[in-house]
């Protein structure tokens, strides 16, 4: 009041001026409608609510918002998203947390009021199914943390997409729709799918793609996922499987060969089972049958490079054109190596060139060469290796009924046991050769047509045998040095390195009851030739027949080194004659 006279004092003082009335110079009707005109500029506001108010002016710290009130509010700068561009004039929307702090200033808050407002979004998006939009900020375990307008949400992996997610990490930073699926009162804690909005869009997608799909339709999808047996491709609302059978008209041995995740491709509807729900798809479909004019393309007796895709017991198969394979039998691999398994000659993957022998379009089958790519070589070789030639090799491989001798890389021949030695009688050639052994062999014959060489390694030298006949003639006496005992006999060695057999009943007269007791590898004995067979190179001998004219000191002597329990000495000496005789008959028994 007392301002209010010093005012009215300072009045008086000024001549012309009106004169002004104040609250106390006003009369109580007056003094009520001028508060009636106040009161209907301001609005009614009350405390914990969020209201509307205008930006009237900016500071480098606060804003100043009018919110109808007898006073203007001040916010932190702060309190405003980086994204929300602020300007003099623009309406927002504020919390009121005090009508009146000890300044008698209004307290708001943006940020309360931003908080509410989006938790009031959130209960929306769980009660009625609403969308909320949110950031994904960053990764945590078995998920992603979302911001949804400053309010953090839990994002499961599972609940991010329909598909696999295989990077998280390119998820951060991202913005998208999702929808709450559960909210913890006590915690506060909010779960998030974006999954679900997807299933719905998918869903409709779905039902409209199964009403209108049909078998040749060509569709756009992408690779949702690789296994052994095919590929599946989300279709956009609908999945589809491609059978490896059906991606490539080629070979291949698993699907990540030719295509990747997500990776986009070109399909068509091979079928659709509409029980099941089930669509088949196709690649290769969209591109033309590989063997259509094929015989064309590769005509028969042409050359194609192709590679090594299967390899058999009998043979490989080699894919010269995606979808286009061809057999190349063992018997076509080589002209000259004999090949027990392709997997000797030729490997997976490698690259190879073939002859085309044969095309059967309806059974799509192709018969290859590779040996066929050059000229037979044993045509050549029969030049080389003609018959009665002289030549030195190395054995190869010794088998029961011979030797293998290679003259060449890859030219190999058969030394028949029976052409080993004039002489010996060999019963394994591992007897007288030995594997990697150089030998010297003579050709006997040659044929181009059977891809053989047969050889001989005695022939090399003459046939002693016209010679034997003459010095091993029935009657004869020889020395023999034993190299062999057997059951039925020893083999001996005679002068001129050649073999003879003596059978045990004439080695000592009665026979022997145990002829390693009586006789030892290296042991000589004296012997008469009772049979030569020069057809079949065999000499048999015997130690009774040569004593049968001797004096009695040999016999003994004779005895005496091989020393028999079967008889007294005596008694083997007394009757030499008879036993010669009678066991004549058996002699040619006896060896053969």
């Amino acid at each position: 009041m007392a301002e209010a006279f010093t005012q009215e004092k300072k009045v008086k003082e000024r001549p012309a001026r009106k004169k002004l009335k104040f609250f106390a110079h006003y009369e109580p009707a007056e003094l009520a409608l001028m508060e009636q005109l106040y009161s209907s500029t301001l609005n009614e506001i009350t405390e914990d609510e969020i209201i509307k108010g205008r930006i009237v002016s900016i500071s480098n710290k606060d804003v100043t918002i009018d919110v109808g009130f007898k006073s203007e509010g001040i916010v932190s700068l702060l309190e405003f998203r980086a994204e929300d561009e602020v300007q003099v004039g623009d309406d927002v929307e504020v919390y009121l947390e005090n009508i009146e702090d000890k300044m008698g200033q209004l307290i708001l808050s943006k940020k309360k009021a931003d908080v509410l407002r989006i938790w009031d979004k959130i209960y929306d998006s769980i009660e009625n199914d609403t969308i909320i939009n949110g950031k994904i900020i960053n990764r945590v375990k078995g998920g992603m943390t979302v911001s949804l307008s400053g309010v953090e949400a839990f994002l499961p992996g599972s609940q991010i997409d329909v598909k696999p997610v295989r990077d998280f990490d390119a998820l951060v930073g991202q913005t998208m729709d999702f929808r709450v699926v559960k909210i913890n009162p006590v915690t506060q804690n909010i779960v998030v799918s974006h999954k679900v909005i997807l299933e719905e869009a998918y869903a409709a997608r779905r039902e409209e793609m199964l009403a209108n799909i049909k078998v040749g339709m060509v569709l756009e999808g992408t690779v949702k996922n690789i296994t052994d047996f095919g590929i599946f491709v989300d279709l956009g609302g609908l999945d589809g499987l491609v059978h490896i059978t059906d991606i490539t008209w080629g070979r291949i041995n698993h699907p990540s060969e030719v295509v990747d995740l997500d990776q986009p491709i070109k399909v068509v509807v091979v079928g659709f089972d509409e029980n099941t729900k089930r669509v088949s798809l196709g690649m290769k479909q969209l591109e033309s049958h590989p063997w259509e004019n094929i015989e064309v393309k590769y005509p028969v007796t042409s050359k194609a490079q192709g590679r090594v895709v299967s390899i058999t017991d009998y043979g490989a198969f080699v894919e010269i054109e995606k979808g286009i394979e061809g057999l190349v039998h063992i018997s076509e691999m080589s002209w000259t190596q004999h090949i027990k398994h392709p997997g000797q000659f030729v490997t997976l993957g490698q690259e190879v060139e073939c002859v085309i022998l044969n095309i059967d379009k309806d059974h799509t089958k192709l018969s290859l060469s590779m040996k066929r790519v050059n000229e037979d070589p044993w045509i050549a070789l029969s030049e080389k290796y003609i018959e009665g030639s002289l030549h030195k090799g190395t054995v190869s491989n010794i088998t029961d009924f011979g030797v293998f001798v290679e003259l060449e890389p890859g030219v190999d021949g058969l030394v028949h046991i029976s052409d080993l030695s004039w002489t010996k009688k060999i019963r394994h050639p591992s007897e007288l050769v030995k594997k990697n052994q150089d030998l010297e062999v003579k050709v006997l014959k040659f044929d181009v047509h059977a891809r053989r060489i047969a050889l001989g390694h005695k022939q090399i030298n003459q046939d002693p045998w016209d010679e034997f006949e003459q010095k091993y003639a029935v009657g004869a006496e020889t020395p023999g040095e034993i190299s062999q005992i057997i059951e039925k006999g020893v083999i001996v060695i005679l002068p001129g390195d050649v073999d003879g057999f003596v059978p045990v009943s004439h080695l000592l007269q009665g026979g022997v009851k145990d002829i390693h007791s009586s006789f030892k590898i290296g042991d000589a004995l004296p012997l008469r030739v009772i049979e030569f067979d020069k057809e079949n190179k065999r000499i048999i001998l015997s130690a009774l027949e040569y004593f049968k004219d001797k004096n009695k000191e040999e016999i003994e002597a004779y005895l005496a080194a091989h020393p028999n329990e079967k008889k007294e000495i005596e008694a083997a000496t007394a009757e030499l004659e008879p036993p010669v005789k009678s066991s004549e008959k058996k002699v040619s028994e006896s060896v053969k």
